[in-house]
Formats: C-alpha cells, structure tokens, sequence
C-alpha cells in the first residue's frame, strides 16, 4: 500500500509539473514569448555579458538545464481569483445559499479571500514571473542601446537592426545584428588650463594621464581622467575645484577615424549676485582646525564654554572637556598650515570613526574672513560623543562542530573614554546551554552542554608600546592595540575544562581594505576537571583497549574487568595500561598489540593533561571585498604563530631544570612549543543573473619542537562539518586514510578546496551544487600510524572528496543554510571502493549552518 501512495503521489506531482511546463498559457493570441536573444557582431555571435546587458528584454529566467521554474509558477496562479470564485456561485446560486446556513454570508464572502482560494494565487503570481512577451518598441530602445555601448567605446558610425525569428507557436527569439567598422583613436593631445597653479599641477601628474595618444576612444576612459585630474587638485589645495570644470574637445576634421583631443579646465565661476562671475583657481591652505568635542546635532545650545590650544589644534566645549588633547588631535590628520587635501578629510573620518565613541563625525570647511588674500580655511570638526555607559544583551541560536544546537545569553556593559584618552572597556558575561549527539550522554538528556565564562576588552586608539612606532606604523593605518582577559567553564563537554585566556594585540590597516594583527603575546591555560572521565567520552579508545584486555592469552586479572567482561573505568583501564607500559610490567603482549596500548595512553596522556601555550603571532588579511552585495572579490588571510619560544629562551638563558621527560615547566606544568603557519584563499566570480561561483583553497600546518613532541588539541585540526568537507560530521575524516579511528580525530596538517556554484530558486531561495575535497595529517610528531601520516607527495591520494547540493534562504541580515553532502571518494575504504562507493543517501550527510560556508 505504501508503494501505492508513493507511486500515486509522483504521478499527481509529474502531472502537475506537466500542466504548468505549458509556458505559453498566458501569451495572447498574435504576441510571442523571448525565448532566446542572440547577438551578431561583424557577422559572429558573441556572449559577452556586457552586450546582454545592453537590452531591455531578455527570456525568462532559467534553474537548472533551461528550466523555466519561476514562469511555470507564475502560470499556475490564477490571475483573477475574485472573479472565479464569484463565478462558482452566479452559476450556481443554490450553492451559495447552502453554504451560507453553515456559515454567514459574511463568513462565505471571507472565504473568498483566503489563502486557499486567493493567498495562493498571490504568492504564485508574485514568486513567480510573468511571459516576457516580444515588445518592438523595447526592441528599438534596445538597438540604441547598442549603438550607444559602441559609440562610447570608439566606433562612432556603428550599425545596428534586427529580425524576429518565430520558432513555433507563439515562440520566437531575437537576432540581432551589429556592423562595428573601424573604431576611432586618439592622436595629438593637448591642454587648455586657464588657472596657472592648475596648470602646474597638472605637470607634474602628467605622466599618469589615462588618455594617451594611439588608444582607441573609451568615454570611460576620459571619465576617469576627470575624476584623477580632481582628486589630484583636491589633495593639492583646490578647495573649489570640481570635475565639471573639465571638458574635452574632440576634433574629427580631416582624420580617418582619428581624432585630436584637447583637455580644457576653465576658471572658477561663482554667482554673485545677479551676474556669474569667473576668476583662476586658488589654492587654499588651513589656517584653524577647530574641534567641537561635545557638539549637538539638533540644534541646541552650542554655548561654548571650555577650550583648549594643544598643536596647532583648538578643542572647544559647551561643557568640561572630558578628553585628553591628545586622544582627540591623534586622529586629526588635517594640520594648519598646511594645503587642503581631500584625503584628509576622508582620514580624519575614518579614524574618528573607528574610536567608537563619537557618533560619525561632520567636517566642514570656510574660507578664513581674517585672510585678506582669501586663501585660507578653517577647518571644523563636529563630534558628537556617544553615551559613556550602554549596556547591551544578546540571545544567540547557535550551530558548531561540537554542538548539534545552542542557545546561548550575553549580557555587556560598554565603558567609554575609560581614561580620557578615547579608551574604550567591554565587560561581557556569557551562558550557553546545548544539545550534542557526539558527545558522552549516560542519562540521554537533550541538553547535555554547558558554559559559561567572563570577557574583558580594554581597547585603545594607539599602539599602546613605550617606545615610538609612528615611522613603522604611521597614524594614517589607524593602529589600535587590545588586551583582553577571560574566563570559561565548560561541563559535560569531552573532560570539561576551564579555559583561562589573555593577549595583547596589536591591530592597523596597511592599506585599504588590508589588515594587521600582531599578538604580542596570547596566552591560554587549559585545566581539565574531569581527566578520569575519558575512557567514557573517548570511546573508540575505550572499545580497542577493552578487545586487547579481552585476549585470554593474556591473562589479564578479572578483578579489571565488570561482570560483563569489560574493562572498568578507569580502575580497570588503568591497572591494565600499567600492566603492559609500567616500571614493573605483568602482562607481556605482541608487538603489534603492544604498540597499540602504547598509541591509546599516549593520546590519552595528550588529550588528558593541561595545556599551557604562550604564542606570538602576526596575521593578515587582504580582500577586494567592497559591500556585502559584492559577488565578484577575492580575499586572502595568512598567519603564522609561534608558541613556547619565549619560555624556552628565558628557560635555557637562566639555566632552569627539566622535569624527568628532558622538557622545561612553568608551574609545574609543561608548555607547548610549535610553530604554525596557515593560507587561505577565497575567490567568487559573479556569474549575472544571481549566480556565483566561488572557491576557497586552505592550507595549515603546526610543527612541534623543543620542549613538545606534538601539538596541543585546541591548536590542531579537524576536518569534516558545515563549513568543511560536508559529506563527513566534523572530526570524522582522517587522519589520511586511517578511518577516522578515533572519537575526535584531529592532526597537525590539514590541506582543503572547496567549489561552490550558488543560484537563485525563488525569491529569496538559494540552491547550491559544491564539491568539497581534503583531509588531515600527522606530520613531523609522535605519531606513527603510516595511515595517519604524511610523508611525501604519494599521501595526496588520500584526500578525500564530497559533492552534493544544498538550500539556503536569505533573511538579509543573515543566511540559514542546509546541504547534503555525499561521500564521492573515500580514502579510508579498500582501493577499488573508494569512488562512489558510499555515493548514497544512507550514507549522505545533512548540515545546518549560519551564513555561507565561505
């Protein structure tokens, strides 16, 4: 029966698509539906983008192999729901007397305006898309359209037509057909400035002209030309100075498609009066730069009542000036005496942005009165501060690797201008409670998760160092350095733990959209609580100990083992572990077997003992990034982190001990010491019509060395998860092609590529099609496992791949995201199993996620 119903289901939904895939229901009689434009340019077709762009009709938007999903939709609505459900009663008026004694009449007329019988008809007509139908007047708009791209890029006697082809009932496409002929370029080139300080600065940046001599015409290319020619008077005192002062002359007269170009800046006009006035430019210089630190907006009482001189700069008050000088003109990069610049302008924004106590600042410029020569400005700059004290809480719905779900509560308190020099404390509280099937859950309890913890920021608008950075690391990058401080707790998570955290940073932006971090120095102490717990989280650890202990031909005590036979924890597991790797061993294993007891104490030992890293390290970042709307950038992250170095050369100067193992301690605890280093790479191309494709390749590795033979859990990696290799849980690919042996599988090498092909579905509905490829590896520790490992070029046969298709659904101001991964090569099955092997739903993986995977 249910073989039945499934079969009678697809039957009722393949017919449905059926009805709805007649894609010229709503063309009237006469009209034709676009179905294809193709453009001919001198006889050959061409896709280039641009010239799609240039027309006012194009076919209906395509899914998937042609599909039109949005125009099926649209033609399943019906367009005038009122008037059919009207109808079903004036042919039938009895009906709508029965049903009116069930309901009132009211109750019935209401009914025609549900969802069943008019919502739906709503929301089809609106998610989907109406028949683009064949409009000659937009098709003469289109072929000037065309016309006007070629003219603007050089070819100035273009032509351009078109002939509609029908292809069958009530479809055709469109061809159209452009004839370029020789395009015109630049030949002499010369200047009319009439303001000489204009013309002499235009000397000097000549050389960088955008219009030059034997180039073919592009209007973008003078446009351009205007903009640089401003900007370059703007930041050299050209206060008035604005791009329709330029015009170019073009000269045709006599050329075969040639032409002379003359650059022409006029004088300054302005109006007095009745009568337009011209004089030359002036270049003007700043004579004040007042600062209102307590300014008001709205316009109220802007008595001023306080005032400081402090370089150069004048800072006024309506009340008691709150800040120290400094704080306020460090971020003032507009200084008397010297030209206006634009530039400036648009620092001295940033910066006082970026201290996150004013509101966005106003700069504004007057010519200086006292100047008889008129050419001075006084700069002012209007702060608003921001309130002192805010206090702020947030309630988060989280996804991770370690938790299937989380609800987590924040609660803040933002102090500003804690020292009166613009500083700025945060004091975060933190609760989270969560859910995780990965983890040990003996009373099966939902919410098996917890944490909570304390964070304290105290941020200052400088590089906080006694010595002066300010020729490495000049103002203009806005430097910043950050201290922080915090405290977590963790329970029911692996061993629990309390995590301690410190770091001093340094943060400042090399270059537009370039930043750097330098973490002086990143400390973190990790205590376990619950070491003996980890026989029953780590159980794969647990089930390969106990089948050993298992083995009657080592006559392993009974007292270790429970009446089911296995090995108690962690009496039990301990006494057995002593037995074969004590001083005094009792219990004499095989080689392999032993090698095998020795691996599982090491790991246990590893992930079991408390960890003290003290790291520097220095990161960077670049994107070309410009808006959150921008599909078509790149961005590139780099890091590289060295931990212990320090300690074991304060260590080795001060001739300090080692503990038995030959290693040096810090409150009787042995430190990390590794280096690590990571790459990353993200690159999207915007595809038009909402469709992105975008790759990301990774690539990090940490080195143990000294005082450590092997790196630390929380500063290893993993693979597998929502943001990795989806077709794998995360830490349950690897390590190479061991199989994922162990609970949480993590090494010290990890290399990944992802491909993603992101389109639009409906709306605000999102598919995607991704491959996923990469693995772990142990490499250069104390690692032995040859599956585990990674020793040359051959091991790059284990990284595993995982395709699959995904949904995700845009709510603006973050994107909920499902995909299905399934496993396409496996490198931990058998060789001639590793392709599509697992290439299945049964095996496939189902991620929820927050926002794109990259």
């Amino acid at each position: 029966m249910k073989k039945i119903s499934t079969k009678i289901t697809a039957f009722i939904l393949i017919a449905t698509l059926i009805c709805a895939c007649n894609a010229v229901k709503r063309v009237p009689e006469g009209k034709h539906l676009l179905t294809k434009n193709e453009v001919l340019v001198n006889n050959k077709a061409t896709k280039e983008e641009i010239i799609f762009n240039q027309l006012y009709q194009n076919p209906n938007s395509t899914l998937l192999l042609g599909f039109r999903l949005r125009l099926n939709l649209y033609n399943l609505a019906n367009l005038n729901p009122d008037s059919t459900y009207q109808a079903k009663f004036t042919n039938n008026p009895e009906k709508y007397k029965r049903q009116s004694k069930w309901l009132s009449a009211k109750q019935v007329d209401r009914l025609g305006k549900s969802f069943l019988y008019h919502g739906i008809h709503d929301f089809l007509k609106k998610t989907g898309e109406a028949p683009v139908i064949i409009d000659k007047s937009k098709i003469d708009k289109s072929i000037l359209r065309l016309k006007y791209y070629y003219f603007n890029i050089g070819f100035f006697n273009v032509k351009a037509n078109y002939t509609i082809d029908t292809l069958k009932t009530k479809r055709a496409k469109i061809k159209y057909a452009i004839t370029t002929l020789e395009p015109y370029t630049l030949d002499t080139l010369k200047t009319t400035i009439l303001t000489p300080v204009l013309d002499s600065l235009y000397e000097v940046t000549k050389s960088k002209t955008l219009i030059k001599s034997g180039d073919q015409y592009k209007t973008a290319n003078f446009e351009d030309e205007k903009n640089r020619i401003t900007t370059h008077f703007r930041n050299n005192g050209a206060y008035n100075f604005q791009p329709n002062y330029i015009t170019f002359d073009l000269d045709t007269i006599n050329k075969v498609n040639k032409a002379d170009v003359n650059l022409i800046i006029n004088n300054y006009s302005y109006q007095q009066q009745d009568s337009s006035k011209t004089e030359p430019f002036k270049l003007y210089k700043i004579s004040d730069v007042n600062i209102y630190t307590d300014y008001l907006p709205n316009g109220g009482n802007q008595k001023i009542t306080d005032s400081i001189s402090y370089n150069n700069f004048n800072l006024y008050g309506r009340k008691k000036i709150k800040y120290k000088p400094r704080a306020i003109t460090n971020a003032i990069f507009i200084t008397k005496g010297t030209l206006f610049a634009d530039y400036k302008t648009v620092l001295t924004t940033r910066y006082l942005n970026n201290l996150k106590i004013f509101n966005y600042p106003t700069i504004q410029y007057e010519v200086d009165k006292r100047d008889t020569t008129a050419h001075s400005l006084i700069a002012k700059v209007y702060l608003t501060p921001r309130k002192k004290y805010s206090f702020g809480t947030t309630l988060d719905v989280t996804h991770s690797n370690i938790q299937d779900i989380g609800i987590g509560l924040s609660a803040s308190e933002t102090i500003r201008n804690v020292f009166n020099g613009a500083e700025t404390l945060e004091i975060a509280a933190r609760g989270n409670i969560g859910s995780s099937k990965d983890l040990a859950n003996p009373n099966n309890n939902f919410f098996n998760v917890s944490e909570y913890g304390l964070d304290l920021k105290l941020s200052f608008p400088r590089i906080f160092i006694p010595f002066a950075t300010e020729k490495i690391i000049p103002k203009s990058m806005i430097p910043s350095t950050l201290i922080t401080m915090g405290f977590a707790k963790q329970r029911n998570i692996g061993l629990d733990k309390e995590n301690f955290t410190g770091a001093l940073s340094y943060n400042w932006t090399p270059k537009r959209n370039n930043t750097a971090r330098f973490d002086l120095f990143n400390a973190q102490f990790v205590r376990n609580l619950n070491p003996q717990n980890y026989f029953n989280v780590y159980r794969s650890s647990y089930n390969a100990l106990n089948e050993l202990a298992q083995k009657p031909s080592y006559g392993v005590n009974p007292t270790y083992f429970n009446d089911n036979n296995d090995l108690i924890i962690e009496n039990g597991t301990n006494s057995f572990i002593n037995g074969v790797l004590g001083s005094n061993p009792s219990i004499f294993p095989n080689a392999s077997d032993f090698a095998s007891i020795k691996s599982i104490e090491e790991r246990r030992i590893r992930l079991s003992e408390n960890d003290f890293i003290l790291a520097t390290s220095y990161s960077f970042t670049k994107t070309t990034k410009i808006d959150l709307l921008d599909n078509n950038f790149y961005l590139f992250r780099t890091k590289i982190e060295s931990a212990g170095t320090l300690l074991s050369l304060v260590s080795k100067t001060a001739s300090l001990p080692k503990n038995s193992d030959n290693n040096y301690e810090i409150f009787n605890l042995e430190y990390s010491e590794y280096i690590k280093t990571e790459f990353d790479y993200i690159k999207h191309w915007d595809l038009t019509k909402e469709k992105v494709f975008a790759v990301r390749t990774f690539f990090g590795i940490a080195i143990p060395f000294g005082n450590s033979d092997n790196v630390p859990f929380s500063r290893s990696y993993f693979s597998g998860g929502s943001n990795d290799n989806r077709a794998w849980q995360p830490y349950s690919l690897g390590p190479g092609s061991s199989g994922a042996s162990n609970d949480f599988n993590e090494a010290n090498m990890k290399i990944a590529l992802s491909g993603e092909f992101r389109f639009k579905v409906l709306g605000s509905l999102k598919g995607a099609l991704f491959v996923d490829a990469g693995n772990i590896w142990n490499v250069l520790d104390n690692v032995e496992d040859e599956k585990a490992t990674f020793k040359n070029l051959n091991d790059l046969k284990d990284i595993a791949i995982g395709s699959g298709f995904g949904l995700r659904y845009d709510l603006s101001f973050f994107v909920i995201r499902f995909d299905l991964g399934f496993k396409t090569y496996n490198p931990a099955n058998e060789t001639s199993k590793r392709w599509f092997n697992e290439y299945n739903f049964g095996h496939s993986v189902l991620n929820f996620g927050i926002n794109y995977p990259f």
